[in-house]
């Protein structure tokens, strides 16, 4: 079996090598100021009656599948038109640049 990389035991020899973290997420790691006023501003946002609301609608959607804390993998989510799908979790929350999706951002 071919090997690429750092560690030849192991089929992809890449895997783990970097810590995937974003620019922003080392500046925030470096400048604690930065990162208090962020964690300021991200408890206010997620505090208003908009996010709330958002945010009951998913959950009590999710109740009503069956799917909220059972582990399952499964996710609603609003698709374009405001309506609500169902959708793998990790392909709900991949969306939008988070994570390494740079194509996104």
């Amino acid at each position: 079996m071919a090997t690429s990389g750092k560690n030849p035991k192991k089929r992809n020899g890449l895997a783990g090598t970097t810590k995937g973290t974003s620019d922003s997420a080392k500046y925030l790691h470096s400048h604690p100021a930065a990162r208090a006023n962020k964690k300021a501003y991200d408890t206010a946002y997620h505090k208003t009656e908009k996010r709330k609301e958002y945010r009951s609608e998913l959950n009590k959607a999710n109740r009503d599948a069956g799917t909220y804390g059972n582990g399952d993998g499964k996710d609603k989510s609003h698709n374009k038109n405001g309506k609500l799908t169902n959708e793998k979790q990790s392909s709900n929350r991949a969306r939008n640049g988070k994570g390494n999706n740079k194509r996104l951002k």
